[in-house]
């Protein structure tokens, strides 16, 4: 991948709890998948009543810290598009739901 249009897509984002969603579309010009074991957390995620991000962009994967995660080629998603959605362990965090450990 060389350019921000060629990462994946987030395609949909379902914890209404941040303020990067709006209307379950993620404003975040690209987030950040991290996490450890068993949880492929959205580092971007942040819960705040405030509302952030740019006004008409599809946010794109930036980096993906989860090595362990099938998609992941150098640090960088391979996956065509992700999904965040809350987490198995806390209904209010977002997790890459698209995670696949190897």
């Amino acid at each position: 991948m060389t350019t921000l249009m060629e990462m994946p897509e987030v395609t949909s984002c379902t914890v209404d709890g941040c303020s990067y969603n709006h209307d379950h579309d993620c404003h975040a010009g690209a987030v950040t998948i991290a996490g450890v074991p068993g949880d492929a957390s959205c580092a971007t995620f942040i819960p705040l009543s405030t509302k952030g991000g740019l006004e008409k962009v599809v946010a794109h994967v930036g980096a993906c810290q989860r090595v362990d995660c099938v998609h992941n080629e150098e640090l960088e998603c391979a996956a065509s598009s992700i999904r965040v959605g809350a987490g198995p362990q806390d209904p209010h965090h977002a997790d890459c739901l698209t995670f696949e450990a190897r």
